[in-house]
């Protein structure tokens, strides 16, 4: 029997999710159908695209913009969320257990597991975070459990920044125990052993304002598909670097594990997608 999984967003046209759970489908030796499904960005319309979804039969759906946070809020109210969905404040993978909805966020966990398969030491690393959005948000928590030793998040308003860490230091108490600070972009200076750039900025070809006197062994963007700015700016510096398409790969492999229970190797997946 063919299994029903899907990603809901607006826009959705673009999504790779369905070639890229198609080929962790064909690992396991799975018949699914992961389908596309576009959304009017208003809340009413999301919950009835979900409810119809899992009542006709669904496994699990992958939220993506702008929906995030309305199935945060959903799952609130009407099931369960994971501890790292609590502290992103994002839901993007949703699912039933004993008749429980769940929901949960990968992305975070993804983009640790991404650095932690390219050999990037996480455990003692000093790491800086550009951005203060959700991005940012549900990176926090995953590099804290991954065994960072301090976390710099800087933005270009330094009180965004800062809402942030104090939020998220209320409601967790491995983030309230860790060491984290805030700054503003342009301020951000010293040596660092990972750099990630959490925002969409490269997309336009627009440049952060970095610091000259900022380096770093290893920078990460979590954006990917074109040349990004950040990237080739440490390169320069002689830092390892990668974009995020791993990130997008890992992320969805940990949602497959949650839907299916099989662990698909992504690395496989990634040469069978040609990247």
């Amino acid at each position: 029997m063919t299994a029903h999984f899907m990603v809901i967003g607006n826009p959705i046209a673009h999504s790779k999710s369905p070639q890229i759970h198609q080929a962790f489908a064909m690992q396991a030796g799975l018949d699914i159908r992961y389908a596309r499904q576009l959304c009017p960005n208003d809340n009413a319309s999301f919950i009835a695209v979900i409810e119809a979804f899992f009542n006709g039969g669904g496994i699990g759906a992958n939220v993506t913009v702008p929906f995030k946070q309305m199935a945060f809020e959903y799952c609130q109210k009407n099931g369960q969320l994971s501890s790292n969905a609590a502290a992103a404040g994002a839901v993007n993978t949703l699912y039933y257990e004993n008749d429980v909805l769940i929901g949960d966020n990968t992305d975070g966990q993804g983009l640790v597991n991404h650095m932690l398969s390219m050999d990037w030491q996480l455990s003692g690393a000093n790491i800086a975070i550009i951005g203060a959005g959700g991005a940012a948000r549900g990176a926090i928590l995953p590099l804290i459990n991954a065994g960072a030793a301090s976390i710099t998040l800087a933005n270009r308003t330094l009180s965004k920044a800062q809402a942030l860490i104090d939020e998220l230091r209320e409601n967790n108490a491995a983030i309230s125990a860790a060491d984290i600070r805030s700054c503003e972009t342009g301020a951000l200076t010293g040596d660092f052993d990972i750099i990630i750039n959490a925002t969409s900025i490269g997309l336009t070809g627009d440049k952060l304002p970095l610091s000259d006197d900022l380096t770093c062994g290893a920078a990460y963007d979590m954006m990917y598909g074109k040349s990004l700015p950040f990237l080739t700016h440490f390169e320069s510096k002689g830092a390892a670097t990668s974009d995020g398409f791993g990130m997008l790969l890992a992320q969805a492999a940990l949602s497959f594990l949650l839907w299916t229970g099989f662990a698909a190797d992504v690395k496989q997946a990634s040469n069978a997608l040609n990247h």
